[in-house]
């Protein structure tokens, strides 16, 4: 009996990590490191960035919608980067595949003409960034909005994550907010 309801305990321990919110915001944004693909620059600390609107974007190149996003945030940093608008993105391999996200990276960064940093990162170091469990099941693309001192202020990925961020005039309209904010 004490076996069953051990069982019974572990199934729901690991039902309830599934169900486990995303991590709360706003919150301080952890350092992550923007590791340019094929060798092609140097490294970029996020901390680097404070002072400005930054939003990051985790993908996967052979995504549709991942690239829809990409193609918003280069269009976006045109209109608003000299406001203090900087994207990123962040390539990284699916899981159980042979892609190799860091070439594609950068093939993906020339044919769209990138003029914003692009890195490339394991999926392990997204999981730490985002604080995903491996019981949570990933979706792509995870776009998180950083306002100028260092915040987390919107993520959409997640349990109760906003997926209005990935379209263009929600995160147009997030965005000028946060550039109009005084700090």
């Amino acid at each position: 009996m004490q076996k069953v309801i051990a069982g019974v305990a572990s199934l729901l321990l690991a039902a309830a990590s599934l169900v486990a919110p995303a991590a709360p915001v706003p919150r301080v944004s952890p350092e992550f490191a923007i590791v340019p693909p094929s060798g092609s620059g140097q490294t970029l600390l996020l901390s680097a960035l404070k002072g400005k609107v930054v939003v990051m974007e985790f993908l996967f190149v052979k995504s549709e919608h991942c690239l829809r996003v990409l193609r918003t945030l280069s269009k976006l940093q045109d209109e608003l980067g000299a406001r203090g608008f900087q994207p990123v993105g962040i390539v990284f391999d699916p899981p159980n595949t042979s892609v190799d996200g860091r070439q594609l990276a950068a093939t993906m960064r020339d044919y769209f003409k990138l003029t914003f940093p692009v890195g490339y990162t394991s999926k392990e170091a997204v999981d730490h960034y985002l604080g995903r469990t491996q019981q949570e099941i990933l979706s792509i693309p995870q776009v998180i909005v950083i306002d100028r001192t260092g915040t987390i202020r919107a993520a959409s990925g997640g349990r109760g994550g906003d997926l209005t961020l990935e379209d263009e005039s929600s995160l147009r309209n997030l965005i000028d907010k946060l550039l109009n904010e005084n700090h």
